[in-house]
């Protein structure tokens, strides 16, 4: 991976995006995008297109979610500590005793997750998962006046950890899901440029509150009209203690790219993506989805008259903690995949069912 590729990914994990709240992240994703793309630009519900080839027939999309999971500010007690509701799936099991950054109007403010210590839960209460009602943000302030001064109701905070490298190819970083997918787009995108691909219209969307009901790619799917479309996204692992591989299927880190079968996907194109793994002898695994996989590829499949689709997910461990675990190797060979299948697509009746 080129240097500055790199650091546009380190970029992107450095902002904070919960959904509904994703303009700055976008920026950064423009930024780059637009180096190489035809034309990039916006729209009124945040989604981000970067487009190439935009007069050709065949319209084609690929979409990753540009939003993670969060929390919000709800309301300040008098004390002026912050209560919070989650924005997303957020795993209450794993946030209370985390330091967070609250994100304002006047920048990062500092502050760490609370509740009650464990001396004084009483044995019930131990044995339960604690409530967002039960937990609170500290920001060192000694009461809501001071409080107010510093945040606003609405505010959103994420957890407090950096982007690392543990070892090989593998990094941890608070939402891979799905950063490392919007990534992924932009990268093969860049791959069909630099290979001066001018065959069909491609249009990479980082799509918005993907989080709470596939929102942005909805919007971004009926703006962009496709007649093909692939989602990228991470998936769960298998490769760790306590997940049942004879149900989920055997997904492991650096095995490659994970193609959907099911429903939700167009099988010519399933066929095309194994076809173009083969030929181009990348490394690629198969996940049973057998109905709608609650990823963007729900909202591109059933928008307008219907789109060919696909789904392509990048193996992350710990997914909806602050410790998800993503391998470079299949983040390459993911955008590596999506760039060669589309070379590969001839026409778009090819997929008519």
């Amino acid at each position: 991976m080129e240097k500055k590729d790199m650091q546009f990914l380190k970029d992107l994990l450095a902002e904070s995006s919960p959904s509904g709240y994703e303009t700055n992240i976008a920026k950064v994703w423009r930024g780059h995008v637009k180096t190489f793309a035809d034309k990039v630009n916006g729209d009124f519900h945040g989604n981000s297109y970067g487009i190439i080839n935009e007069k050709k027939e065949t319209s084609i999309i690929m979409t990753g979610h540009i939003d993670e999971i969060g929390l919000m500010v709800k309301s300040i007690t008098p004390e002026g500590f912050l209560r919070i509701a989650p924005v997303g799936g957020v795993d209450a099991h794993v946030i209370a005793g985390q330091r967070v950054n609250v994100h304002t109007k006047k920048g990062k403010v500092y502050g760490v997750l609370g509740r009650k210590p464990i001396h004084l839960l009483t044995p019930e209460e131990r044995k339960k998962v604690a409530e967002f009602k039960e937990m609170w943000i500290d920001i060192g302030v000694k009461d809501k006046k001071e409080a107010e001064k510093l945040v606003a109701i609405g505010d959103i905070a994420t957890i407090d950890v950096d982007f690392k490298k543990i070892r090989k190819d593998l990094y941890v970083a608070r939402g891979f899901d799905d950063r490392i997918g919007v990534f992924a787009i932009a990268m093969a995108l860049k791959i069909l440029k630099k290979n001066n691909f001018k065959k069909h219209k491609v249009t990479s969307v980082g799509t918005v509150q993907e989080e709470i009901g596939l929102r942005g790619a909805i919007t971004g799917t009926y703006n962009v009209h496709p007649h093909i479309g692939f989602a990228v996204d991470v998936t769960f692992s298998s490769d760790v203690p306590g997940i049942g591989k004879e149900l989920f299927g055997d997904i492991k880190l650096g095995n490659g790219p994970v193609i959907a079968r099911g429903p939700n996907i167009n099988p010519k194109l399933f066929d095309l993506l194994v076809k173009t793994a083969k030929e181009n002898k990348i490394p690629y695994q198969i996940v049973a989805a057998a109905r709608g996989t609650g990823t963007d590829a729900n909202a591109i499949q059933l928008t307008r008259g219907g789109v060919a689709t696909a789904l392509v997910s990048i193996p992350n461990r710990y997914m909806h903690t602050p410790v998800e675990v993503v391998s470079m190797k299949d983040t390459e060979n993911t955008a590596l995949l999506l760039a060669k299948t589309i070379m590969n697509i001839k026409k778009k009746e090819d997929f008519i069912l």
